[in-house]
């Protein structure tokens, strides 16, 4: 859905705000149109040095810096949930047989929670958005050398999937980043 507001006297909604009614409105779609469909998403506007997002699902975004790899969104997945709740280690989530079974996704049912997020970018960082095709199979460490590595976001993506093909890629597999410039 394409994000939009309507002139009034008011000042326009955050932007976290529009972010969020569109993935509503897209759940809401999917719903209607595709009865049995699903799909997580992770989406970000950048204004600036600052990042707003909005997410639901175990697609992610990663802020990636000279010396580091953080993801910035919170998985909802029932192996997350447990890793939450002291039931599960990292280590045991890695090989759980449910790892990919979502607690919230679009297209699940007719209210969707969908976190809402602003962070700031530091210069010469960089911002990665993937689905989990891509961190299910190649690890932080070898993403953040990859992407440091490259000449350019798009080597780093197109390097990044073939990676993660050529360890099996079980699933579908995407990758977008972009150069937060000095």
């Amino acid at each position: 859905p394409m994000l939009s507001y309507q002139e009034t006297d008011h000042d326009p909604p955050p932007l976290t705000e529009l972010l969020v009614n569109a993935i509503q409105t897209a759940n809401s779609d999917v719903l209607s149109n595709v009865p049995d469909g699903g799909t997580t998403v992770t989406a970000t506007a950048i204004i600036g040095n600052l990042a707003y997002f909005a997410h639901v699902g175990d697609s992610r975004a990663y802020l990636i810096t000279r010396d580091s790899i953080e993801q910035v969104t919170r998985d909802h997945s029932l192996v997350q949930r447990l890793i939450e709740l002291e039931q599960l280690t990292p280590e045991e989530a890695l090989d759980h047989n449910q790892r990919n079974v979502l607690y919230r996704a679009i297209g699940q049912n007719d209210s969707l929670e969908v976190d809402a997020l602003t962070r700031r970018l530091p210069a010469q960082s960089y911002l990665l958005l993937c689905s989990d095709g891509l961190w299910d199979t190649v690890d932080n460490e070898t993403i953040l050398k990859v992407v440091w590595e490259s000449k350019n976001p798009q080597k780093a993506c197109d390097k990044l999937v073939a990676l993660a093909n050529t360890k099996g890629g079980r699933d579908n597999i995407t990758a977008v980043m972009l150069h937060i410039p000095s």
